[in-house]
């Protein structure tokens, strides 16, 4: 009888989002307070500075700031600050919206906007899906070609598969994971730890928008600067998704391989157990 591993998937999946639970809370939950006590010494520090103004006064224009928050409007700066729609900035934000990123930190406002983002969504994410696909079959056929090439004579198959798999993960690594964290840290005065995890965070389309490129009002762009990184984004979701395949692939293979050895290691032990056990006398019943 064969033993379905589905149950022990669904408890492994539940353990390891508990997991992650707890551990973010432990690493998080005493940072949050230590800010949240330090911003509430902030707010009385400027009261008692500018005696002029009341709490209540201060927490409107708090409000005031968060909504501009929410707005994409950086409070930082003055009105001079590049607008978050032109165009380059537009295309950035339809990246985000077909590709399932959506940072948050930028959304649109008119209900037109609302609208309109609803519809091009509905359409654009199966558009992008079919275009990833479509593209992460073009990687397979290079990775079936540079398989042939560098095919010799008296390796295993194996041999072939891991050395190609090394490499597609090896360049891979290098251009979507390794050199941008670089750019970014550049560009936008990042460390490159923040880089790495921004480049990881967006390619994986978990997108949080605690760090998004080109919005810093201090600092000067160029105008395809957004537009470059949104290319980069829709090549790196195809590498990333192909890796993320492979990986859920090798799990899979791994969970079912562990349950085929139980069933065999099972079925051996009733064999054994059977041949042991005497021959019981058999009762023949006329029919």
């Amino acid at each position: 009888q064969q033993i379905s591993w589905t149950p022990l998937l669904v408890l492994g999946y539940l353990f390891y989002l508990l997991l992650g639970a707890m551990v973010f809370h432990l690493l998080e939950k005493q940072a949050e307070t230590h800010f949240r006590d330090q911003f509430q010494l902030e707010k009385l520090k400027f009261l008692q500075n500018y005696t002029c103004l009341d709490r209540q006064a201060l927490e409107q224009f708090v409000q005031v700031l968060m909504e501009a928050w929410e707005k994409g409007v950086n409070p930082e700066g003055n009105s001079t600050n590049p607008s978050n729609w032109d165009f380059s900035n537009s295309f950035f934000f339809a990246g985000t919206v077909v590709t399932t990123i959506g940072y948050g930190n930028l959304s649109p406002s008119t209900v037109a906007g609302q609208i309109f983002c609803v519809f091009y969504a509905l359409f654009g994410v199966p558009l992008n899906l079919a275009f990833l696909n479509q593209l992460g079959k073009g990687l397979n056929a290079h990775l079936l070609t540079l398989e042939r090439w560098v095919q010799k004579p008296g390796r295993a198959q194996v041999q072939y598969q891991f050395s190609i798999l090394a490499i597609f993960l090896t360049i891979g690594t290098l251009l979507f994971l390794v050199f941008p964290p670089l750019v970014f840290s550049y560009v936008e005065g990042w460390s490159y730890g923040e880089g790495f995890y921004f480049t990881f965070i967006t390619l994986s389309t978990i997108g949080f928008g605690d760090y998004v490129v080109g919005t810093n009002p201090n600092k000067h762009y160029i105008p395809i600067y957004r537009s470059l990184t949104a290319i980069w984004i829709v090549f790196g979701l195809a590498w990333l998704a192909l890796v993320f395949n492979v990986g859920a692939d090798l799990m899979e293979r791994f969970l079912q391989l562990k349950w085929h050895k139980s069933e065999l290691s099972l079925a051996e032990g009733a064999t054994t157990k059977l041949e042991d056990e005497p021959e019981q006398p058999r009762i023949h019943i006329p029919s």
